[in-house]
């Protein structure tokens, strides 16, 4: 094993660092005073944790020498089986190949090695190491972290590229004050926008020429069934996941006995239980998420459908079984993951009369904002039925806050005056 670890040290030496697009999330790199905390960098496969290390690295490496900052990839094909003994070797190894201990130690997917959070507890007191660590599970996130990191470390969340990055990485620029009287501006934003709703935003994804872009994120989905889902939680049957997943990218609202049901009729017959462990291990991936009811009549959340939404619209395009892209429930995707970005706690809502409201914010027991969302406002009988449903959870919940986001306002729309109408370009800008 210390054969492996001085090879990928000696190749770290020399090694160049590819291009970076900068991210808006960065990696605190100053010295630490006073507490020794681990920085862990969370979120799914191939949003950018090792560009976001990449990022920091190049900054340290202009007041630092090399060996001082090292970095290691644990999914490298080399190390076949990560071992405790893979880490405890490590930081004698690196002594031994530069003549001292690194200042920045940065390792990527962690995770994968056993018992690497008590070496980290242990590197935290006992060196003066700044650590930085990835890892595709939630396993490392703040609110599953093993108990010998509480309190020891700061998360990062990486999510894929939000529509300003995204334009960014499409070396492009939208003069957005500009879209409601410039018509080529608008039609730039609409192009750019369509292919940011269809095929997501995985940074390498948005570089990808067009016609290679579904091929990647098939690619991509299957490595995270196997690595990320099937190996990390020993599933023996495939077929069962795999199944469920496409029922999932396929569904807006979900239960475990009606997908229990529906793998049963095609002849996969798994139980209710099984699912239940499934779709926590999915969710564990950064793959979904789920959006339960808020209702105050409501006793037990469980006992209701559940909303699901992907981590990247990409893959409910590129491994949907519908003929047609259903561009409503893409954009509802990408709203959620901009308001899971900026409030802690959410739901959707729906009366006993069946009206139903996308998105409830609460703070403190409070509703504080709700938001519908409908790609094409421009016929009467849906803005009717929005409007209706909004007005009616807002007085319920006794919320004035009521936002219906759309792709573009209607021209000759006027929605009543309790209703903020926003459009995607004032939404995503």
């Amino acid at each position: 094993m210390n054969t492996i670890l001085r090879t990928l040290l000696f190749e770290w030496k020399d090694r160049k660092l590819p291009p970076i697009i900068e991210r808006d999330t960065h990696l605190d790199t100053s010295l630490q005073e006073g507490t020794n905390n681990v920085t862990v960098i969370t979120g799914f496969r191939r949003v950018g944790k090792t560009y976001l290390l990449y990022q920091a690295i190049e900054k340290l490496l202009e007041i630092h020498p090399r060996e001082e900052v090292v970095y290691i990839n644990f999914e490298d094909e080399r190390i076949i089986t990560p071992s405790t003994d893979l880490l405890t070797g490590l930081i004698p190894e690196i002594q031994a190949t530069f003549g001292k201990k690194p200042k920045y130690l940065l390792l990527d997917e962690l995770q994968l090695v056993p018992n690497w959070s008590k070496w980290v507890r242990r590197i935290l007191d006992s060196e003066t190491i700044q650590l930085y660590i990835t890892g595709s599970s939630s396993k490392m996130s703040s609110a599953e972290l093993p108990t010998e990191l509480r309190g020891r470390s700061w998360e990062i969340m990486v999510n894929p590229l939000t529509f300003k990055e995204f334009l960014r990485f499409k070396k492009t620029n939208i003069d957005f004050e500009k879209l409601d009287f410039v018509k080529d501006e608008m039609a730039r934003f609409r192009f750019l926008f369509d292919e940011y709703l269809v095929y997501g935003a995985l940074p390498a994804v948005a570089l990808t020429a067009t016609e290679k872009k579904q091929e990647l994120l098939q690619t991509y989905f299957q490595t995270v069934v196997q690595r990320d889902i099937a190996e990390r939680y020993k599933i023996d049957n495939d077929t069962a996941l795999r199944t469920l997943l496409k029922l999932l990218l396929n569904s807006s609202y979900i239960t475990i006995s009606k997908l229990a049901n529906s793998l049963k009729s095609m002849n996969i017959p798994v139980g209710k239980s099984t699912v239940d462990n499934y779709l926590s291990y999915i969710e564990s991936s950064y793959f979904m998420n789920e959006l339960y009811i808020y209702n105050r009549a409501v006793i037990n959340q469980l006992q209701y459908p559940r909303k699901v939404y992907f981590v990247d619209t990409g893959f409910m395009t590129a491994l949907s079984t519908k003929f047609s892209k259903n561009m409503g429930r893409l954009f509802e995707n990408i709203v959620f993951h901009k308001l899971a970005r900026e409030n802690d706690t959410k739901h959707y809502y729906k009366d006993d009369k069946g009206n139903e409201v996308d998105f409830a914010i609460l703070s403190e027991g409070k509703t504080t904002a709700l938001y519908q969302v409908c790609f094409d406002l421009t016929d009467e009988e849906t803005q009717s039925r929005e409007v209706r449903a909004l007005i009616k959870a807002g007085n319920n919940l006794k919320c004035r806050n009521l936002n219906l986001l759309t792709l573009e306002k209607p021209d000759n729309y006027k929605p009543p005056q309790e209703i903020k109408i926003i459009s995607a370009a004032e939404f995503f800008s």
